[in-house]
C-alpha cells in the first residue's frame, strides 16, 4: 500500500511568503495565508482528517469542492465544517472528527398552526 502523500501543491499557489499560525489537534501549525483548511492540512503532511461514524475508517479531503463531505472537521468548537470550503485564518483551532456528531438544532421563529375543529 502507497504510504508517501499523493498531494502536491503547485509552485505557483504557495509562491506567497505570507502564512496564518493556527492549530490541528493542538499541534501548531504554519500554512500559506489564502488556501483552504483541507488544502493547508494536506500541505503539512496531514492526511487524516476525519474518521467514519461506523467502522472508525480515516477519512481525508477527496473532491475538494464541497461536494463529498469527507473534509468534514471542528473548527473552533463547531463540528461538521467542510475543510475545502473555509479559508484559514491567523489562530485557528482545528480537530479531526472522530465519529458521528450531533446537528445543532436551534429553531427560529417557529409558530405552532392552530387546526379550527
Amino acid at each position: 500500500m502507497r504510504t508517501d502523500p499523493l498531494f502536491k501543491p503547485v509552485a505557483s499557489e504557495v509562491s506567497s511568503t505570507r502564512t496564518v499560525a493556527l492549530t490541528f489537534n493542538d499541534q501548531p501549525l504554519s500554512v500559506p495565508a489564502g488556501s483552504s483548511v483541507a488544502a493547508a492540512l494536506l500541505m503539512s503532511g496531514i492526511s487524516r482528517l476525519r474518521a467514519t461514524p461506523v467502522s472508525e475508517s480515516p477519512r481525508a479531503p477527496y473532491c475538494m469542492m464541497g461536494v463529498c463531505f469527507e473534509c468534514l472537521v471542528e473548527i473552533d468548537g463547531v463540528p461538521n465544517r467542510q475543510s475545502c470550503l473555509i479559508e484559514v485564518r491567523e489562530g485557528m483551532r482545528i480537530r479531526s472528527q472522530e465519529g458521528a456528531r450531533d446537528l445543532i438544532f436551534q429553531p427560529v421563529n417557529v409558530q405552532t398552526l392552530e387546526v379550527p375543529s
